[in-house]
């Protein structure tokens, strides 16, 4: 039986994982790479560290799994959407890549949405609004403030796919990582001709559109020495993160939706046709199921805003974590677990940089909001916690909205790991909260995919449905389904009460 290799490039580390051809787990491995930010808003990454942290990541997972080069069948890719790889004739990369969480193209979202005819005319076009964190503002961006390195671009690819260039020599992208460039006629998953045409954007430069499961080439001489595999192993498609980590977590059905608490927060749902939000507050995107798309919104700085309160407050925690061989994050937990539900009033808005769904705002500045005398810390940090949930339920109360049925919600990530978090997600979202035996993610999700491609199994429904079991389920508490009703009503009217002072306050910083 050939093993299925999963490659995620996530935006702190590259993760690796290999399972069988039954989709059995047997080991997964990591490897760090760095982030910059030369100015407040921007986010970079080296292309070179991908490839690192990948041939590190790699080797590493074989020998923790045990398994040959030889052995292994076939690889899927997954990675951070949006990142933008600007490559010269040479396929070298000519600079950082901007990344998903970048905030600096709000000039060029606004030029894009003119050229396009409006708002409304955009979303026609690609299914959704010109935001900061999409490919297509990067590339604008480049060519205004940069012209001398735009002049040398001949390639321009999205993180997973600059390592599947490193591995097969191929310029390739899938539909659904692609439908994240704001380049992608989503309906139809294919280039929008009209768009590139009105963005002066030569659609040469973009790779070959697969669809997620379709073999895109194979493992050439180099890339199999780099990683320690053999040559001629099948690469497939893959697909961007979120699409991954829903195949990996099961989410291929109408009616089950996952919530995915990572560095930024996902809900996702899967669709059957290509559902519009007019109002552009959620993404509609390509699934990696070929012929379905899927409904998601995103959140910009959810389990990020936990990591910024440990790093910030929680010296003590870190300090004890360490003696006591625990994870900090556990004893933050424990003292959110102290204070009463609601926080007597006390809301945190997680907009630590910027937001995007629902409010695509990159001068949206995060913060507590009705301290008193009676605030104490284990207050801060509960509310906290109870924020980034909200932020949660913004975007499926707007799925709501559009009929999308939310049956079951599958919870991954962070707040999946926690029992305190699984039951405030479940008060939260007014809705049962269920774990499965598939905890990986991305990975996961493109090593099925990959399982797909090389003939392991007939279909990515077909993969879920034999690998992916339900472990636990979490129901809502009625009293705190009723006091969180009433605070969420709150919540959802702080960011429009503070937006103009939002924009204030995000002046006096430059």
């Amino acid at each position: 039986m050939a093993y299925l290799l999963g490659i995620d490039i996530g935006t702190s580390a590259t993760k690796t994982l290999i399972c069988d051809g039954k989709g059995k787990v047997i080991a997964t491995a990591m490897a760090d790479h760095p982030i910059y930010s030369p100015k407040p808003g921007w986010s970079e990454q080296e292309p070179e560290d991908w490839w690192k942290s990948t041939c590190d990541a790699t080797k590493a997972v074989l020998k923790k799994a045990k398994v040959k080069a030889t052995d292994v069948g076939g690889i899927g890719l997954s990675g951070q959407m949006h990142g933008s790889v600007f490559l010269d004739k040479n396929g070298k990369s000519l600079r950082r890549a901007l990344l998903w969480n970048d905030q600096r193209t709000a000039e060029q979202c606004a030029d894009i949405e003119a050229k396009a005819g409006g708002r409304e005319a955009l979303i026609g076009m690609v299914a959704n609004p010109a935001l900061t964190g999409f490919t297509a503002p990067k590339i604008l961006w480049l060519r205004d403030k940069e012209p001398k390195v735009y002049d040398k671009v001949k390639r321009i690819l999205l993180p997973k796919d600059y390592i599947r260039l490193r591995m097969t020599g191929e310029y390739a992208t899938e539909v659904s990582d692609a439908s994240g460039m704001l380049l992608l006629d989503v309906r139809n998953r294919t280039w929008s001709d009209k768009l590139l045409s009105l963005l002066e954007i030569d659609k040469a430069m973009l790779g070959k559109l697969y669809e997620s499961q379709e073999i895109t080439g194979t493992l050439h001489e180099e890339g199999a020495k780099a990683l320690g595999l053999k040559p001629g192993i099948p690469v497939v498609g893959g697909a961007g993160d979120q699409a991954a980590g829903a195949v990996g977590n099961g989410i291929v059905n109408a009616g089950i939706v996952s919530a995915t608490l990572g560095t930024s927060g996902v809900v996702f749902a899967h669709a059957e046709q290509p559902t519009l939000d007019p109002k552009g507050r959620v993404h509609t995107m390509c699934h990696a199921v070929p012929g379905k798309w899927c409904i998601f919104g995103c959140m910009l700085s959810a389990g990020g805003s936990f990591q910024w309160l440990r790093n910030t407050l929680g010296s003590s925690e870190i300090a004890l974590a360490k003696k006591k061989g625990v994870d900090p994050y556990e004893l933050l937990v424990d003292e959110a677990a102290t204070a009463p539900a609601g926080c007597e009033g006390l809301f945190f808005l997680p907009y630590l940089t910027g937001e995007r769904c629902p409010h695509p705002d990159p001068t949206a500045r995060g913060g507590w909001i009705g301290i008193t005398a009676r605030t104490t810390r284990a207050m801060l940090i509960r509310s906290l916690l109870e924020g980034v949930t909200f932020g949660m339920r913004d975007a499926l109360e707007i799925m709501r909205q559009m009929n999308v049925a939310v049956t079951q919600v599958r919870a991954s990530g962070g707040g999946a790991r926690s029992a305190f978090w699984r039951q405030l997600q479940a008060d939260i979202y007014k809705s049962p909260i269920v774990l499965t035996n598939a905890a990986e993610g991305p990975a996961y999700g493109v090593a099925l995919l990959a399982g797909v491609g090389t003939g392991a199994f007939k279909s990515v429904e077909e993969a879920c449905k034999a690998s992916i079991k339900q472990t636990l389920k979490v129901s809502p508490n009625k009293k705190s389904v009723a006091k969180y009703d009433l605070s969420f009503r709150t919540y959802d009217k702080l960011y429009p009460d503070l937006k103009e002072r939002f924009g204030e306050m995000a002046a006096l910083a430059e």
